[in-house]
């Protein structure tokens, strides 16, 4: 640090002969000042001093931050805020800042703060000769012809300078000769050209060449100097032609022969010396665009060369123009034509053009007839043109060639059916005659089209439907379901009740609607078990072709029974209807006297038809007790002198339906001394007894006309499907045969501790038929965790 100190202290003596300051304007708000100094001067060089031109105090510099703005991102000056002198901060290239300009100036702005002051200062750069005159190259070489006459003028390559002015080139000196002399010309602020100027005619034969030195001296004090050597070539007289060695050249070329490929070496020669006699080649100036994509001629060796590929296709033969030409100062030219024959490859595989194409056919099309004509297009030729055509698959179609060659007509060899294969992929393959043959392939796509040929045809037939009784009208009952194996229009199905046939399938079928689309079918009204158990009726499905087609299906509904009917009390029943009774016992009758029994009767069957009875309302309970199935009333013990005379006894019936319905009995017993009730009660008796053998004998006589039906039926039914075996012939028989109308109850009857059942071939709900029994033993369920077997 000290070092640069002094350095810069030294540094204003040593360069105050460089600087000149200049103050253009001063003021107290700004001021404008101008120095020049040299470029290249060292770092640390006093430019000047800023508070003295511009009047300022040095004291205050510091204090009010006082520094150099410059454009440049790195600056070329700094100003020392203790003194007001501003060095140069690092050397100045005039030639870089300011390149070819006679005045190279640098804008700095002298910035102070509170209050602010901005001060322009302007520093030129001065130019030093610091570069030589250089030429671009250091050799030149000309050629003039041995016929030139003196006074021809080349205009020669002109030195640069980057220094400006007088450091500038500023003449040009040629080295001593006979021939020539130097002339120079000013272009301004472009510099001066030097100009070669011929002073004699050039003998050849007497010196081939010559060699001058050009110097260019620039005004610098001591002056820079930069050299280049001119070589002039004295080019020959051509007077001789180039001459072919063949009268003709022939060729022959198979196409696709490799690029860089020479196909023939054409030779002439010159009897001039030197370039006169030199013979370049190339092609002749009339050969079109395509042989000079194809062709190339080596200018050297004159040989043919391919550069892309030949193409037999696009042309057989060629004829080349060849041009052999000296390299003399006014070449002298001569043309010869070479003939190239293109010999064919089989190299073009068969293209496949459908020029008509029916996609798709009818699935009724006759025989024979046309789908697509096929066109096969082969670009090579002979027999590498001629093509055959074959299916890659076994399809119902076949080729036929046309009369024009490579043409062939897609038909129909076989019936078509749309439903078993409704589209044929087909792969044509066509092949060539070459050697090795080529082949390609083309896929296309028939479809067959459809005809309404196939009727509708419904998932089941006949349908077998059950339905709860009591349904809501109006609501979807089931479905049919009938499908087509058409398509379109022609498997779109709808859907109508048939109102022909029996009057009381007729009947019933206004009591239902079906959806025309869908099949759904529902019910107008709520059907009733009761009168009702079965009926059948028909479905048309129609499709839409046209000629439309339909097919019918039969459709047995089963009316299944539900819980919808209380029980009715048939005894004891009073003169007014209501079920209420009396009845009188003696006092001394011991326990298990039966003292009545209530008897009831329900219209629905299986489990919703079986009733039970219980006491709701007993004065005594441990006088009497009822038989929850039978519906007996017995003593439970002997009357004793306190007992009442009269007891109250109020019997609920219930069904054993899921929602159980119920009535109710009132029976009213009298208890009376035996005198009394004596003559009551033989006549009772008589007629209880007399009752009880009527009923058995009735029931008996039901018995067996239910079983000789029963049996006369299981004959007439295997007799009529004695095709299907036992166990079908069991299924539908119980199925169909349970609600024929005659046998759909089961009809209950007690009488003492005997309890009788009849049914038909299949039990209602909750029944259970014995293996083994011939479907007449039924096991039927007890609530108190038994199982009771009646045989019919």
């Amino acid at each position: 640090m000290e070092q640069k100190r002094l350095r810069t202290s030294r540094e204003p003596k040593r360069w105050i002969a460089f600087i000149v300051p200049l103050i253009l304007l001063q003021s107290r708000a700004s001021a404008q000042t101008r120095y020049s100094i040299a470029e290249e001067v060292e770092e640390g060089t006093v430019v000047g001093n800023i508070a003295k031109d511009l009047g300022l105090e040095k004291q205050a510099l510091k204090k009010r931050g006082c520094r150099i703005v410059e454009g440049q991102t790195e600056s070329f000056f700094h100003v020392n805020q203790d003194d007001g002198i501003l060095y140069v901060g690092r050397i100045i290239d005039r030639e870089t800042i300011c390149e070819r300009s006679s005045v190279c100036l640098i804008n700095l702005k002298t910035v102070l703060e509170n209050p602010l002051e901005i001060h322009s200062v302007t520093v030129e750069v001065l130019d030093v000769n610091d570069h030589s005159p250089t030429f671009q190259t250091k050799e030149a070489r000309l050629e003039i012809s041995e016929s030139v006459l003196p006074g021809l003028r080349l205009q020669l390559q002109a030195a640069h300078d980057p220094d400006v002015g007088q450091f500038s080139v500023q003449e040009y000196k040629l080295s001593p000769n006979d021939h020539f002399r130097l002339e120079i010309k000013n272009r301004g602020k472009d510099g001066k050209i030097p100009i070669l100027v011929l002073l004699k005619t050039l003998d050849r034969e007497t010196k081939r060449s010559h060699r001058l030195l050009l110097t260019a001296i620039d005004g610098g004090k001591p002056s820079k100097s930069g050299r280049a050597e001119i070589i002039v070539d004295v080019i020959d007289v051509n007077d001789n032609m180039p001459v072919f060695n063949e009268e003709t050249y022939s060729v022959r070329l198979e196409e696709n022969v490799p690029i860089g490929t020479t196909i023939i070496k054409v030779n002439a020669s010159d009897l001039d010396d030197g370039s006169n006699g030199e013979v370049v080649y190339s092609l002749g100036k009339n050969v079109n665009s395509r042989i000079r994509e194809l062709f190339r001629v080596d200018s050297e060796t004159g040989e043919i060369i391919v550069q892309d590929l030949i193409d037999y296709e696009l042309e057989g033969s060629y004829e080349i123009d060849i041009q052999a030409s000296d390299k003399g100062s006014a070449p002298l030219r001569t043309d010869k034509s070479v003939l190239v024959n293109i010999v064919d490859l089989n190299d073009n595989i068969p293209q496949i053009e459908v020029t008509s194409f029916s996609r798709a056919i009818p699935e009724d099309a006759r025989l024979g007839t046309t789908v697509a004509l096929i066109n096969i297009i082969d670009r090579d030729s002979d027999q590498n043109g001629k093509v055959i055509c074959t299916f890659k698959e076994d399809v119902p179609f076949a080729l036929s060639p046309s009369a024009q060659d490579n043409m062939y007509s897609i038909v129909t060899k076989l019936p078509l059916d749309r439903e078993k294969q409704s589209i044929y992929d087909l792969t044509l393959v066509a092949t060539d005659g070459g050697v090795p043959t080529l082949s390609s392939e083309k896929s296309i796509s028939i479809i067959i089209s459809d005809v309404n040929d196939n009727i509708p045809e419904f998932s089941q037939n006949p349908y077998r439907f059950y339905v709860s009784e009591n349904n809501s009208p109006e609501a979807s009952l089931f479905s049919v379901i009938a499908s087509d194996h058409d398509e379109g229009d022609n498997s779109h199905i709808t859907y109508k009740i048939l109102t022909d046939g029996k009057e009381s399938n007729k009947r019933h079928s206004y009591s239902l609607n079906i959806n025309a689309e869908s099949g759904d079918i529902m019910a107008l009204k709520s059907f009733d078990f009761e009168t009702l158990k079965t009926f059948q009726f028909q479905v048309v499905a129609t499709d839409g072709g046209t000629p439309s087609l339909s097919s019918n299906v039969t459709v047995n509904v089963f009316i299944l029974d539900q819980n919808d009917n209380a029980p009715v009390i048939l005894y004891p029943v009073s003169s007014n209807g209501s079920a209420e009774g009396v009845e009188e016992i003696p006092r001394n009758v011991n326990a298990g006297h039966l003292v009545t029994k209530v008897r009831a009767y329900d219209a629905d069957i299986g489990y919703n038809g079986w009733l039970l009875f219980s006491l709701q309302e007993v004065t005594d309970h441990s006088l009497f007790g009822l038989d929850r199935y039978t519906g007996q009333i017995r003593t439970l013990r002997s009357f004793t002198e306190t007992d009442e005379a009269e007891h109250k006894l109020v019997i609920l019936v219930k069904d054993n339906g899921n929602v159980s319905l119920s009535a109710t009995a009132t029976v009213i017993v009298r208890v009376v001394e035996p005198k009394e009730a004596f003559a009551a009660s033989d006549v009772k008796s008589s007629a209880k007894d007399e009752e009880e053998n009527n009923v058995t004998l009735y029931l008996m006589i039901t018995l067996g006309s239910v079983s000789l039906l029963f049996v006369i039926s299981i004959i007439v039914l295997i007799a009529m499907q004695c095709s299907k075996s036992s166990t079908d012939y069991t299924s539908k028989y119980l199925q169909e045969t349970n609600y024929d109308g005659t046998l759909c109850h089961s009809i209950q009857y007690r009488s003492g501790d005997k309890r009788y059942m009849l049914v038909g071939p299949r039990m209602s709900i909750g029944s259970t038929i014995v293996p083994g029994s011939n479907a007449n033993t039924l096991v039927l369920p007890d609530r108190r965790g038994t199982e009771e077997e009646v045989r019919l």
